[in-house]
């Protein structure tokens, strides 16, 4: 029987996963698979003890400002750039994510993408549904090579080595740049080799962005950046939107340098600047990098480990698998 602790879903999940919460809690499930603003949110948290958060749920100081009941926030995701970490330190809130469960699932989209745009699939795709195809011609939608080309990785965390695993297999030569070099037996798993991120810039052939979003990496793909990549070169960003300014990318895809885009993550997103939207030699997901069932469902069942631990209920009592901020761990 659910005992007297509350936790709030702000969107709906697998019920089966939900249900491991219900087995220990009341459980309520927001309806609509839509952020809650501001004000619904701080309201929401403050009535109950634990609550599985979406991406876009901002928790910051403003949301916790009076809050003495939250004990705990779980993501459903890797990413957490919607918790202010220090606020939620000093309220005494463990914060959570879910590392590691969707890394290979994001690494394959992310080579969905590439490819994708490399060979200009969707622009392919597009004329064939629209009646154009009238014939062969020997000259029609000539793309780029992947193989035996130069793969650049900026953020070379999980996503970004499973990435450079999977290049080997179209024998590419990679290149990576990170906020430090890898140790040299990581190197060599994932055949990559460190620069600088202007070499990066100027000697890939397709350049794949896994990048936290942080203040310091907003638009750290700029005009200036852009401008310095290698004419032809392909741009896939799967790591955050504000990493790259939009605007910009979209005249370097009607301009140049650049040749193609794959992208899954936009600034202001669900909304896409409209220059973005008429660059017929972008491809452009809606934010799925992470969507299989197989991986959903295991997103779901470890935030639920995750709040289930941090609010000391059944078997998962103890410190969250995925705790981001360590200090509140308890002493033993």
């Amino acid at each position: 029987m659910a005992g007297t602790l509350k936790i709030w879903v702000t969107r709906p999940l697998f019920d089966d996963v939900i249900d491991r919460l219900r087995e220990h809690a009341q459980v309520r499930v927001s309806a609509q698979d839509k952020a809650p603003d501001a004000q619904a949110l701080k309201q929401g948290l403050a009535e109950v003890d634990g609550a599985l958060l979406g991406l876009s749920d901002r928790v910051d100081a403003d949301t916790l400002a009076g809050n003495t009941r939250l004990k705990a926030v779980a993501n459903v995701g890797v990413g957490y750039n919607n918790l202010d970490i220090d606020a939620l330190t000093a309220a005494g809130v463990m914060a959570t994510n879910t590392p590691d469960v969707l890394t290979e699932t994001t690494a394959d989209h992310a080579w969905a993408l590439l490819m994708a745009a490399a060979r200009r699939v969707g622009e392919a795709e597009r004329y064939v549904r629209a009646g154009h195809w009238q014939g062969l011609r020997f000259d029609q939608f000539l793309g780029h090579d992947i193989h035996g080309r130069t793969l650049g990785i900026l953020g070379m965390g999980r996503i970004g080595r499973a990435v450079a695993r999977r290049a080997a297999g179209f024998g590419m030569r990679v290149i990576y740049h990170n906020r430090s070099q890898l140790d040299a037996s990581v190197e060599r798993e994932c055949a990559a080799h460190y620069v600088s991120r202007e070499a990066l810039l100027a000697q890939s052939d397709h350049l794949v962005l896994l990048l936290p979003y942080t203040p310091e990496a907003h638009h750290i793909i700029d005009a200036t950046a852009l401008a310095a990549m290698k004419p032809g070169a392909v741009l896939v960003n799967i790591g955050r939107g504000g990493l790259v300014d939009d605007v910009a990318l979209a005249a370097a895809l009607r301009d140049g340098p650049l040749a193609a885009a794959g992208l899954d993550v936009f600034e202001g997103e669900p909304n896409v600047c409209a220059e973005l939207l008429a660059c017929e030699n972008a491809v452009l997901t809606p934010h799925i990098g992470s969507a299989t069932e197989a991986t959903r469902r295991a997103m779901a069942n470890l935030a639920v480990d995750n709040l289930l631990a941090a609010l000391d209920l059944g078997q998962q009592a103890g410190d969250p698998p995925s705790l981001i901020n360590r200090e509140l761990k308890r002493k033993r």
